[in-house]
């Protein structure tokens, strides 16, 4: 598949609405160009994010900031143990018509109705609500009364989720966790990052940011991504780094079989090329090479490796695993000619 020239007209055109969304953003968020980026890989993949991260990194300052550098319709649900699920997809209520005296159903949407859904502490909420949102994520609707309900265009929900407290909480299903596209580590700011938040937040002054795209806009440019050619050899680069993360296959390396429980998926083999897709076109590129691969590798592969006992007595990480697999399978020098042919044939 080629891209055609209004389509290269787009990419050029994504490319530069990209850094205009993060200079905005820059406005109120200090640093976390890393997380920034992964953010919008996602989207404009149409995928969700999990952000996890301690409290008071701006994690929920940075996704309402992003609904508002897109122009897109915002809602942020308190995640709680007492949340239920008609309480994020609606409810049905009877309604007497007037004129007539009858009564009738009549659904209310609740807060999921929007395109950005901020998701506070997801896992502080029952597998009942939580469930409610899994049908919302994969088949964007909401059924009510028998009724299916279709949610907005585009939707994507990004939920936080607090690593250190345990008590109280209600981890993810892994089939939920799955169906997020990225899981995003929110790290701490660095030393000048900081003073620099301690100085913008304690002054009387509010930033204001200006929406780049709209809803239509997005919608559009997500197709524009998916249209983005890859080459074989990419595909089959991210197909065996996923199936490397499986024990019990020849393939498989021996500190996989040591310290991993289960592997990824292949949806994760999907999500590492559609976030390669995405990070090529962002960057105003028509071709995606294994290294846009490699580094949409870890958000993807995080959260649907589970290591085993061994790995956690020891310290190892499902990060340490994922760079060891990165370097266990390179980029050899067939794959380098065949990526310089592939962007001679799609240059824009």
């Amino acid at each position: 598949m080629t891209l055609e020239e209004q389509d290269i007209d787009s990419v050029r055109r994504l490319s530069a609405a990209y850094e205009q969304i993060a200079r905005e953003l820059s406005k109120v968020i200090v640093g976390q160009q890393e997380v920034v980026e992964q953010l919008l890989i996602s989207l404009f993949a149409g995928g969700h994010c999990l952000l996890v991260g301690v409290p008071g990194l701006a994690k929920t300052l940075m996704i309402r900031s992003l609904a508002e550098s897109l122009s897109l319709d915002f809602n942020r649900i308190q995640f709680t143990p007492d949340l239920m699920p008609s309480d994020i997809t609606g409810t049905e209520v009877i309604q007497e018509d007037k004129a007539t005296g009858q009564r009738e159903y009549r659904f209310i949407p609740g807060p999921v109705f929007a395109n950005v859904i901020l998701a506070d502490e997801i896992n502080r909420t029952p597998p009942k609500t939580q469930a409610a949102l899994l049908e919302a994520m994969q088949e964007h609707q909401v059924t009510a009364g028998g009724q299916r309900h279709r949610l907005p265009t585009p939707f994507f929900v990004l939920a936080t989720q607090n690593p250190i407290e345990q008590e109280g909480t209600y981890p993810l299903p892994e089939a939920q966790l799955d169906r997020f596209m990225f899981n995003i580590q929110v790290d701490y700011p660095s030393r000048d990052e900081e003073l620099e938040i301690v100085r913008r937040t304690t002054a009387d002054h509010r930033a204001m940011i200006t929406a780049m795209l709209s809803a239509e806009d997005i919608a559009q440019l997500t197709h524009v991504v998916r249209k983005a050619p890859v080459a074989d050899h990419v595909a089959q680069y991210a197909i065996e780094l996923v199936r490397m993360t499986r024990k019990g296959r020849e393939e498989t390396p021996d500190f996989i079989g040591q310290y991993v429980q289960w592997g990824a998926g292949p949806r994760a083999s999907q999500y590492l090329v559609l976030g390669a897709k995405s990070r090529a076109v962002l960057q105003g590129r028509t071709f995606v090479t294994t290294e846009d691969v490699q580094a949409v590798a870890l958000p993807v592969l995080r959260h649907r490796m589970r290591t085993n006992f061994t790995a956690d007595a020891e310290g190892i990480t499902t990060d340490d695993l994922i760079r060891r697999l990165i370097e266990l399978v390179p980029t050899v020098a067939a794959d380098e000619q065949a990526d310089k042919a592939f962007r001679s044939a799609n240059a824009g």
